[in-house]
């Protein structure tokens, strides 16, 4: 048996976005399940001021809900220092005036949701670093964040979406009267959303246009920018794993299927993160062998449009009379042990541990530049 030397891997997590926590559980997670014969981890956590900061192991290894609490990084932790050295990129703990314990980086995963992680922020610096990471590029990044800009992809791509409207944060000051005329025209009930957000955070079911101004104001808590999304009345929601296939078509999972107990709820933040018996995760999805394929081919359709690379997660509805629509596409899923991204690729024969060992595999395998 070769003694390969083990592969280098930066975890960084946490952030400044709203959904650090989040990103924190997922780090977690990956943490404990890695293949620890062939990744040596390196815990790089952002806290949520900004400042990146080492984690141990064992200290990431235990970040899980606790008590009904969502794990952070701490802010006492050893400064982080990234570095590109003459032989590729480095880690360094800066000790005072001087950098202590610099290690060379094979691969970079960024467990980040949100701003200032998933939208192209950090892709474009691993790229200036020349370090090979896991996951979408920069641009692919930026308009998957942007709920606007991807459903505007999407649709110039042919893809299906259902109607939605932007509002820009100048359009709400000056032009007011106007954006609430463009909501008219859709189909209550809205959900009102920020624009660049996810975790279902800052999202509102609005049922008339009474509440719509309300909705707003609550969305643009956490993004001046926001869209309103017509609901899909009596939808089923559907959801689909991909993964990028470097020598053909991109390889997708068995659907599944989020199944709210309460049929007039929806799939918000404490259902996703603090279910309590408010959801249903059914994988594989109860759907029609021809629906099924119509729902993975689809969602392997929207991968390639939008040219992801690595991994994504694409979001469906499927209509009463049966016709799948695309409701968004997450470059960063979810990716904690009880995801759906990770369920739905053990339901089709693929792992968390062999999923997180593919993802690194993609990133190493994968050209870097222009590509």
């Amino acid at each position: 048996m070769t003694n390969r030397p083990k592969v280098r891997l930066a975890l960084i997590f946490g952030g400044v976005s709203s959904e650090h926590e989040i990103s924190c559980l997922t780090a977690g997670g990956v943490a404990r399940a890695i293949d620890h014969e062939r990744f040596e981890v390196i815990g790089i956590g952002i806290t949520d001021d900004g400042r990146w900061v080492r984690i141990p192991h064992a200290e990431l290894a235990s970040y899980e809900v606790v008590e009904g609490t969502l794990p952070r990084v701490a802010s006492d932790r050893p400064e982080a220092v990234v570095l590109r050295g003459a032989e590729g990129t480095q880690i360094a703990t800066r000790a005072g005036d001087r950098l202590a314990d610099v290690v060379d980086v094979d691969v970079a995963f960024a467990l980040l949701h949100g701003p200032w992680g998933e939208d192209g922020t950090i892709q474009g610096l691993f790229e200036m670093l020349g370090v090979r990471y896991v996951g979408a590029g920069v641009a692919s990044s930026a308009i998957g964040m942007d709920k606007d800009l991807m459903k505007r992809a999407m649709a110039a791509a042919g893809l299906p979406v259902g109607p939605w409207v932007a509002i820009t944060p100048a359009q709400w000051r000056d032009e007011r009267q106007a954006s609430l005329d463009r909501v008219a025209a859709l189909a209550y009930p809205v959900f009102v959303k920020p624009a660049r957000g996810g975790s279902s955070i800052g999202i509102v079911k609005v049922d008339d246009p009474a509440g719509l101004e309300d909705g707003i104001a609550e969305a643009q808590r956490f993004d001046p920018k926001v869209v309103v999304e017509q609901g899909f009345v009596g939808a089923r929601e559907i959801e689909v794993a991909v993964l990028q296939d470097l020598a053909g078509p991109p390889r997708t999972s068995l659907p599944g299927e989020i199944v709210m107990h309460d049929p007039d709820a929806f799939y918000d933040f404490d259902a996703k993160y603090l279910p309590e018996e408010q959801v249903t995760l059914q994988v594989p999805a109860d759907l029609a062998p021809d629906l099924r394929d119509a729902c993975r081919a689809l969602a392997a359709r929207t991968f390639a449009a939008m040219d992801v690379e690595g991994l994504a997660r694409v979001d469906l509805f499927v209509s009463a009379d049966g016709e799948p629509f695309v409701n968004e596409l997450n470059t960063m899923p979810g990716f904690t042990r009880h995801s759906m991204f990770p369920i739905m690729w053990a339901a089709s024969g693929l792992e968390y541990t062999a999923l997180i060992s593919t993802l690194v595999d993609l990133a190493l395998e994968r050209p870097m530049g222009l590509r």
